[in-house]
């Protein structure tokens, strides 16, 4: 296992998100601090369009010149919005079962139906990350995760970040540093 001196935390997000890819980067970049790691969010050190229309050679001739020799990449493949059934408590009174008269079982259920809270929302994120030594120039790591709703992005950074970054010391791609 390799002692990293420097790691970039690259977050790949589309523009409309970036508030979401500071935060993934942020707490990546604190896990990796907490691990003893010198972490860097590549917004803090590069801003927003740092490797923009940038050839690979560029980009890595930019990191070695900046002494990274690791980058950890966050990459939102895709998020999806679900519909789904949230069904109705169950009110046993006669007016209100189907056998009770087809009208009043009709506006029984186009009430419910036009009721919000009728149907619910669920969000998806599915995500991949990936490890990169850049003196070997070799990707050692790469995990695809998927997520369900985030109370918040912080706590999906946080959630995410801890769960990443513990699967990389177990799989022994990352050390503790002495002294953390």
């Amino acid at each position: 296992m390799k002692n990293y001196n420097k790691i970039l935390v690259i977050g790949v997000i589309r523009e409309s998100d970036q508030s979401f890819r500071e935060k993934m980067e942020n707490h990546l970049t604190g896990d990796l601090k907490a691990l003893g790691y010198n972490a860097l969010s590549s917004l803090e050190q590069y801003g927003l369009k740092g490797f923009e229309k940038m050839d690979s050679q560029s980009a890595y001739k930019k990191l070695l010149a900046d002494n990274f020799d690791a980058v950890l990449t966050i990459v939102l493949l895709d998020k999806k919005k679900e519909k789904y059934y949230v069904p109705a408590r169950v009110i046993n009174a006669p007016y209100n079962t189907p056998h009770s008269g087809l009208w009043n079982y009709y506006n029984s259920m186009l009430d419910r139906v036009d009721d919000k809270n009728y149907y619910g929302i669920t969000t998806s994120y599915f995500w991949e990350s990936n490890f990169y030594d850049l003196d070997k120039k070799e990707l050692l790591y790469s995990v695809q995760t998927q997520s369900f709703d985030p109370v918040n992005t912080a706590t999906l950074g946080h959630e995410y970040g801890l769960i990443i970054i513990n699967n990389m010391v177990k799989s022994q791609v990352l050390a503790k540093q002495a002294g953390h």
